[in-house]
């Protein structure tokens, strides 16, 4: 299934918004148009209210054109499909990066084969992104990367006094009363861990081993971690834990 792309029809002629959104809805079924604006203002107010994947974008407009606009973004998120009857501003589109240029009036070929760009655009993004924000140990300086919503965050793994599962999440107890959230699961985390001084001693619970204060005994007794915390050692798991201190 094709990535869904959020977009957006900058374009001061009713009809031609008409025919673009027609054709989008028609022949681009991953295109989802979530607003239209006929001037560089309205343009503004959906691109700041909304995440948008692509701008199909009218070159000249009222009181201003499309690289007005751009510059009036700023930091443009966005891939831009330019939409004019005159080539003169091909090499200018290019310049500003446009993902693909569309002459009036359009072609319906050439606007499958824009979208199917932007696509291809945001379907490698979004693999590389998560390449990225998948966590992983740097065993050079023991830092493991989380994703957080604006990126990643780099956290020494000595600062970790224990994991928590809760269901496809994980809850990272740190150091200093600090807590994470991630969106992987326990299990995963197991994986990253083990080898660097962390032990699953239940099925809710990665402990960093350097960090227990003490144990007691019971059917498969507790251990208390640096921040007074008192976590159950599942039976299963009791007698490998042990071990570790022989």
């Amino acid at each position: 299934m094709s990535t869904t792309l959020k977009t957006i029809i900058v374009e001061d002629e009713k009809t031609s918004r008409e025919i673009l959104s027609n054709y989008l809805v028609k022949y681009c079924p991953n295109v989802q148009i979530v607003g239209e604006a006929e001037n560089i203002e309205e343009a503004l107010v959906l691109i700041r209210n909304n995440e948008l994947d692509l701008v199909f974008l009218d070159v000249e407009m009222p009181y201003g054109n499309a690289f007005d606009l751009l510059d009036s973004v700023g930091d443009v998120s966005f891939e831009t499909v330019f939409v004019t009857a005159y080539n003169q501003y091909a090499m200018e589109a290019l310049n500003q990066h446009a993902a693909y240029y569309l002459l009036k009036p359009i072609s319906i070929d050439e606007l499958i084969k824009a979208v199917d760009f932007v696509t291809e655009i945001k379907e490698k993004e979004s693999q590389f992104s998560n390449e990225v924000l998948t966590p992983k140990i740097n065993i050079s300086n023991k830092k493991i990367s989380l994703p957080t919503q604006t990126g990643f965050e780099l956290i020494d793994t000595e600062s970790i006094l224990y994991c928590q599962a809760d269901d496809n999440y994980t809850h990272f107890f740190l150091k200093g009363d600090q807590k994470r959230l991630v969106s992987k699961t326990l299990g995963f985390f197991e994986k990253q861990l083990s080898e660097h001084g962390f032990f699953r001693i239940h099925k809710s619970y990665l402990i960093n081993l350097n960090h227990i204060q003490s144990y007691q005994k019971g059917k498969g007794g507790t251990v208390v971690v640096d921040n007074g915390k008192s976590l159950p050692v599942a039976s299963s798991k009791k007698a490998t834990f042990l071990r570790l201190f022989k």
